[in-house]
């Protein structure tokens, strides 16, 4: 039995079990291991030198958690709110244009954090917690947000060459590059543009499935416009911090760079005071610690799914059967790709474990250079929505469940499959097809 199959089957229905997910990580991984032949001791090896690449990813959502804590002390969302309440307090009839705003305005900041604001998931918790007591009054589906807001980012990135995206594609086109197929970075965004469609068609069900009217307590929910005052001088500081922090981040290529130098423009700017610095960060990090638990205990579970050596045997069998079968080959590489990346929960750190095993495979049944940029930026990006260690879902729960009423498996991760990875995976494979 594949032990990497093992491994994310084990993982994936604890989850759905309602195991905590950190909890699944771990066993899924330990089963995987012993599953493959691998001792006790190398796989505990293994999963403990994995944890430490987690650790700078943790570090980076917690202080962008704290930036974000920082920016919402000001109270900039509060005043954005009070515009909405106002209009929704006026005319019932207006709930329909409420409702069109808000999903504008997520969807645009899912997309502005992957480039012009790359601060990645850290605008969610945010920009969601204020918007929910809209949310609950509109009755809106929050399976629906997390569906958008799982769309802004992995499209954006996947199609967008510039700041997370220019990262992603510079990624796929340089593992490509390495495997024996030279290509370009510039070329990916035309191989990804059906895969696109695909989500967008994707999101466009889901809005359907999910128009209904759900109900959620309305705890400590003013249905009153809020009152709040915030001088231009504070709005001219937060800009600052935000510009300050992109700058910083896209010059060190660092996350924890810009976040921290965005926290201390607010400090010296006065727009927060230092007496709140402790409390601030607290809060930050304790809202993304989860997040960052997550992350940590997923990269220990790759470290041992990478060490079983059983990802090139699972995809060497499976092409072997196909017998030159090229479309067939691709739908089965593509459905690897989901398999993989629905484990190791991040589509960046997939990207060069499938590329340097698709890439000579792809050759060999003479695929074209645009075909394989499709294959591998699809199959990497396959499994980032519905996996429970990605942060492209786990961004949305930290959001959406600040009042307890949203769970990341059956909310988050399991409408994000549906919508996201099915449609991905069937345009993926037409594209792929399309680029022969």
């Amino acid at each position: 039995m594949n032990a990497v199959i093992v491994a994310i089957a084990v993982m994936l229905i604890l989850s759905l079990l309602r195991i905590n997910v950190v909890l699944s990580l771990v066993v899924g991984a330990f089963v995987g291991g012993l599953t493959s032949g691998m001792s006790i001791e190398a796989t505990v090896e293994s999963f403990t030198e994995g944890l430490g690449a987690g650790a700078t990813i943790a570090l980076s959502y917690g202080l962008l958690g704290g930036f974000a804590i920082a920016i919402a002390k000001t109270g900039i969302p509060e005043l954005m709110i009070t515009g909405m309440l106002n209009i929704l307090n006026g005319e019932s009839n207006r709930k329909g244009l409420v409702k069109v705003l808000i999903f504008f305005l997520i969807f645009m900041m899912s997309i502005l954090s992957q480039n012009l604001i790359p601060i990645h998931i850290a605008f969610i918790p945010l920009l969601i917690p204020p918007i929910l007591k809209i949310l609950n009054m509109l009755e809106v589906d929050r399976r629906l947000v997390a569906t958008l807001i799982a769309v802004g980012l992995i499209g954006t990135y996947s199609f967008v060459p510039a700041g997370f995206g220019a990262i992603f594609q510079d990624i796929v086109a340089t593992q490509v590059t390495e495997a024996g197929m030279e290509v370009s970075s510039r070329d990916v965004p035309v191989a990804m543009a059906i895969p696109l469609l695909g989500m967008l068609i994707g999101l466009i069900i889901a809005f359907v499935v999910y128009r209904k009217p759900r109900y959620y307590k309305r705890n400590d929910i003013e249905t009153e416009a809020l009152n709040v005052n915030v001088s231009k001088y504070v709005m001219f500081s937060t800009a600052l911090a935000l510009v300050v922090s992109l700058c910083a981040q896209v010059l060190t290529d660092s996350m924890i760079v810009g976040s921290f130098a965005g926290i201390m423009i607010m400090y010296f700017t006065g727009a927060l005071k230092w007496k709140e610095a402790d409390d601030i960060l607290s809060e930050g990090m304790k809202m993304m610690a989860f997040i960052g638990f997550v992350m940590i205990a997923a990269n220990g579970f790759a470290a041992v799914i990478n060490a079983t050596g059983h990802v090139d045997s699972l995809i060497t069998s499976a092409i072997t059967i196909l017998k030159g079968n090229r479309s067939l080959a691709v739908f089965i590489m593509l459905v690897i790709g989901l398999v993989v990346t629905m484990g190791i929960g991040s589509s960046f750190a997939t990207v060069p474990i499938i590329a340097t095993l698709f890439v000579p495979l792809a050759q060999g049944l003479g695929m074209s250079p645009l075909a394989i940029l499709c294959l591998i930026g699809t199959a990497g990006a396959l499994g980032d929505a519905g996996s429970p260690a990605s942060d492209s879902t786990l961004g949305p729960t930290a959001g959406l469940n600040v009042d307890g009423q949203h769970h990341h498996i059956w909310d988050t991760c399991v409408p994000t499959f549906i919508f996201i990875n099915i449609p991905l995976i069937l345009f993926g494979w037409i594209a792929c097809v399309f680029f022969l």
